[in-house]
């Protein structure tokens, strides 16, 4: 009975509640829209979250990703997290260690070469950089000047004090550009060398430094164009190896012993040896074939030191003149077996050329010729016999085929991919390729815009395939080791016929390197390659190990195998991200972005501004 009554009540309050709620809806509709238009406030808060998550942002080192992936949580216990080592392993390198070099013979410097710890001695910890450890010096002026806290040895600046190789000035060590055989300074040698040798106009791109010191010769070769790699013994000249990636320069710890370099043949435009005391008569001319081998037809090989001029020097070199009279006589016997042609010899400095082709050889005898198959080379034995050059079909063809002037070499087909020599690679996937890393490389800057500024000096490609990578980030501020794996195809030759430089590697052992060396280490499909062949924990302490506090790394591979990298690359003290493929989720391919934190010998880790003098 009571509805009776109220009826009439309800139906005039309807309308009434109806309009309310519609003056409600438009009132919050058109705040909403102020504030959306860019005059409230809240635009200002969403412009500063943008801000700050912006992924092109990076002197913080922080990256954000374009397009995250969600992972799935695994129900395995969570990451180990490594510990650091102890602060005697500092400059910890695993394949060139004194005390187990000691166990080898020293005969061809044998204990010298590489020796690597088995697997149950390997170490499971975090190389730590030294007390007081600065970011260096940008190139170019971390040609001249390296920080004593990163490499912290005087005895070069006693030992070779007249010679300029390296002075030490307060705290940091400072390089003229002297060495042995050019104490005037390397730019005075250079264009020397430069009045007979075409290194000016793009003919000479590649070298090869045996016996480097301190490479002040490839530090100054950069600036004319030309990419050398040095490599020296790590022995009693303590840490001319560490010296020359601290400062730059293209390096590696390495000697002419029993094995082979780690070069296919035809790599080099140009080597040489200054002062380098490596017996090139000895074990029936065996070093200098290996030289041979690697040297591109049409290259040249310098010598500056013993025996050459030594009318002049025999005294001081303690040597008598018969013996080096002998030794100057050996070595031209053995560069006319070789192939290679005097071009010139004054004072200090004598230059051979080898001959374009066997056509124009004229050996007093025949050459004990290699057999074996001279691209494998790694742990190889030397041999004492000549690499024969490839077939020709004229007297005017250069062997192994005609390269183009640097820089139109870097993207020109490479001989031996035009001539079928390299399986499965054809000059159209060539071509392939290179578009495919531009795109890449414009995604990483999107990333990382330091990419291809003197940030990052010393750069590493952990797989380089065909050096696309490396050619697509070609610039003066950096430099490329592109690392071949034993395990996958043979591109190398192909690489330095690009006019990149390389060497190859086993990931499952230590690289011929100091701790500290490179800026930023690139890898595309590493760790599906080496799943099934070693342990990934392995290879992921070593990328540590030799990658510099505050250097980046950047992964590409399948998702499964990248989410167990990224759960290892948890417990390193690196800051990881991980994101999808630049041609959406859907690509199963991820690309894994890492910054190694900053820390050193008893110090906690945490991100910090570099303190270098830039």
């Amino acid at each position: 009975m009571g509805s009776k009554h109220n009826l009439p009540a309800n139906r005039n309050r309807g309308p009434i509640s109806l309009f309310a709620v519609i003056g409600l809806c438009l009132f919050f509709y058109i705040l909403g829209a102020w504030q959306r238009s860019g005059f409230g406030k809240g635009d200002s808060i969403a412009m500063e979250i943008t801000r700050l998550s912006n992924c092109n942002t990076v002197k913080d080192l922080n990256f954000e990703t374009h397009h995250s992936i969600e992972i799935v949580e695994s129900t395995e216990p969570k990451a180990k997290v490594f510990k650091p080592c102890d602060k005697k392993f500092t400059d910890y390198t695993p394949c060139q260690e004194q005390d187990r070099a000691m166990r080898f013979p020293r005969e061809s410097m044998i204990y010298r070469e590489r020796h690597c710890p088995a697997v149950d001695e390997k170490l499971h910890c975090l190389i730590p950089a030294p007390k007081g450890y600065m970011t260096p010096f940008p190139w170019p002026k971390g040609r001249d000047y390296v920080h004593y806290a990163n490499v912290p040895y005087k005895s070069l600046t006693v030992e070779k004090a007249n010679q300029h190789w390296v002075e030490f000035q307060g705290n940091v060590f400072k390089f003229p550009g002297g060495g042995t055989m050019f104490p005037q300074g390397a730019d005075a040698y250079i264009d020397e060398l430069a009045s007979v040798i075409p290194i000016a106009d793009g003919s000479i791109r590649t070298a090869l430094d045996t016996g480097c010191g301190v490479a002040s010769w490839g530090a100054y070769l950069f600036k004319r164009n030309v990419l050398a790699i040095s490599f020296a013994p790590r022995d009693n000249h303590e840490a001319q190896i560490q010296f020359a990636l601290e400062r730059g320069v293209p390096a590696f710890i390495g000697v002419l012993g029993s094995i082979r370099l780690p070069f296919p043949s035809r790599s080099f435009d140009m080597a040489q040896c200054s002062r380098c005391l490596i017996p090139w008569t000895s074990n029936e001319g065996m070093y200098l074939m290996e030289v041979d081998r690697v040297l591109r037809p049409g290259g040249y090989w310098i010598l500056s030191g013993p025996p050459i001029n030594w009318k002049t020097y025999y005294q001081t070199w303690k040597r008598s003149k018969e013996d080096l009279n002998a030794e100057q006589k050996k070595i031209e016997q053995l560069a006319e077996q070789l192939c290679w042609e005097k071009k010139y010899e004054k004072g200090d400095i004598a230059i051979w050329k080898k001959k374009e082709n066997d056509k124009s050889c004229k050996r007093k005898k025949a050459a004990n010729l290699c057999e074996a198959n001279d691209e494998d080379v790694w742990y190889q034995k030397m041999e004492t016999c000549v690499t024969p050059f490839p077939d020709v079909t004229s007297d005017d063809e250069v062997a192994g085929g005609k390269l183009k002037k640097f820089p139109a070499r870097l993207f020109a087909v490479p001989p031996r991919i035009s001539s079928g020599l390299i399986p499965d690679v054809t000059v159209e996937s060539f071509e392939e390729d290179n578009k495919i890393w531009k795109k890449h490389v414009t995604a990483y800057r999107r990333i990382n815009n330091l990419i291809g500024s003197p940030r990052y000096r010393n750069v590493m490609d952990m797989n380089a395939n065909l050096g696309g990578f490396a050619a697509a980030v070609h610039s003066k501020n950096s430099w490329v080791m592109n690392v071949v794996p034993t395990i996958s195809k043979n591109t190398l030759g192909a690489i330095y016929e690009r006019g990149l430089v390389g060497m190859y590697h086993d990931w499952c052992e230590g690289f011929s390197t100091y701790p500290r060396t490179y800026d930023f280490i690139h890898g595309n499909g590493v760790f599906d390659l080496y799943e099934n062949n070693c342990n990934l924990e392995d290879i992921l302490l070593e990328m540590d190990r030799i990658l510099r506090p505050e250097g980046i790394v950047i992964l590409r591979d399948g998702v499964d195998v990248m989410n167990k990298v990224k759960k290892l690359a948890a417990g390193m003290r690196w800051d990881v991200k991980l994101m999808d493929h630049e041609d959406g989720p859907l690509v199963p391919e991820k690309i894994m972005v890492a910054v190694k934190q900053y820390w050193v010998v008893s110090n906690p880790p945490h991100n910090r501004t570099s303190s270098s003098d830039e």
